[in-house]
């Protein structure tokens, strides 16, 4: 695993196309903003076992 620590505003960049910018730090918490195509699936840890649950639903559809 990989560690980074960033400050406000900052970004970090995952290949050439996913954008990571910490967008607010608070006491105890990090808010994170992420840039990615729409084919990437992104998932918080916390909804994973919801996530695996669900039917598989294409990013167009859900606009």
């Amino acid at each position: 695993m990989l560690v980074l620590s960033r400050k406000l505003n900052e970004r970090i960049y995952i290949g050439d196309n996913i954008t990571l910018t910490v967008t607010r730090v608070g006491a105890g918490h990090v808010r994170l903003g992420i840039d990615a195509p729409d084919d990437v699936l992104i998932r918080r840890s916390e909804l994973l076992e919801q996530w695996e649950e669900m039917p598989v639903v294409s990013s167009r559809s859900r606009r």
